[in-house]
């Protein structure tokens, strides 16, 4: 570790996340340029912690999933001003406090703490007696049965006011295991909605439909607002199925580009000539174009890219520019 820490400082990694207080004093020797956040496995719920870990060094707190925004608004209240709140804003939920899980890792082997997660919450589930294990005893909610550990996915993109007058300097995104697809577009449209909230609370509200349009384009389960307005209820959990809502695929992101407009590509979905595909702009701009031919990487014209990871040659009806997505919508 104290070598890692010291090539993180040599290679300017701007902040170190920890949730180890014997990982934070190697951070402060190895590493002392580099910023100390401490991470939402820490479990930080009052200000009293908050305070201890100021005095430790740290610059940012990661709070626990679990506060409310008025939890939090008193957190700010009785802190330093310049110990910065960072809080979970949209993703996956975990069952256990603060991602503290430890059923990936029993069952399948997986570190969840290590981002590694198969998500066994998610998994359908009966009662077994301990006297009697091959009697399985359905836990019955519907037809379906029941997905008992099943959490709604996070969204606060409508709550950007109140998150703010909580006193929360950054907003955390889930990113860990999700396609460039996802990241992308959430962070853009967060990244939008806080831009056009300071420039205009009246432009936020009347954006609305637009940010929750472009989420939807990701592939989600149905949205809650967890814990910033009070406990759960059973309207945060989905009960009868564990199946995600997908609109959009990915399928790769725009390369160079040759003197004939062929950009370079390695494909991520398959798609094919006659396609009509949609780019998506850091921008926030998406512009529908139409795919007029394909090559494969020994400049061979093709019909489609059926093999993963596929290099190809793509020509559009208008050019993306470096660095652009490429998604095309599902059929409905």
């Amino acid at each position: 570790l104290p070598a890692f820490l010291e090539a993180a400082q040599a290679a300017g990694v701007d902040a170190i996340i920890v949730a180890d207080l014997g990982v934070m004093n190697l951070v402060k020797q190895y590493a002392p340029k580099v910023e100390i956040h401490i991470s939402t496995q820490a479990g930080i719920v009052n200000y009293a912690m908050a305070n201890a870990l100021y005095d430790m060094g740290a610059k940012r707190i990661v709070l626990a999933r679990e506060l409310s925004l008025d939890d939090i608004a008193q957190i700010r209240a009785k802190i330093p001003a310049d110990l910065e709140i960072e809080t979970f804003v949209h993703g996956a939920m975990c069952m256990s406090f603060s991602g503290r899980c430890l059923l990936s890792a029993y069952l399948n082997n997986r570190d969840a703490n290590r981002g590694d997660c198969s998500q066994p919450c998610r998994w359908e589930y009966a009662l077994v007696e301990k006297k009697r294990p091959n009697e399985y005893m359905d836990i019955t909610e519907d037809k379906h049965g029941s997905y008992i550990f099943n959490s709604r996915d996070m969204c606060m993109i409508e709550h950007i006011p109140e998150m703010i007058d909580a006193g929360i300097d950054s907003f955390k995104i889930e990113g860990r295991m999700k396609t460039a697809l996802y990241v992308a577009d959430v962070a853009r449209t967060y990244r939008q909605a806080i831009d056009d909230y300071f420039d205009s609370p009246e432009l936020y509200a009347a954006n609305l439909d637009h940010y929750r349009d472009e989420i939807s384009k990701c592939t989600y389960r149905q949205f809650t607002t967890g814990f910033f307005y009070g406990p759960t209820t059973h309207e945060s959990q989905i009960y009868d199925n564990n199946t995600y809502v997908k609109k959009y695929t990915y399928l790769g992101l725009a390369g160079s580009s040759d003197e004939q407009g062929f950009v370079e590509m390695e494909q991520r979905n398959k798609f094919a000539v006659g396609d009509q595909v949609e780019i998506m702009k850091p921008s926030g701009e998406n512009v529908l174009v139409t795919v007029e031919k394909m090559k494969d990487e020994d400049g061979r014209f093709i019909e489609n890219c059926p093999h993963p990871k596929q290099k190809i040659h793509v020509l559009f009806s208008q050019k993306p520019d470096e660095l652009d997505l490429i998604r095309v919508r599902e059929e409905q």
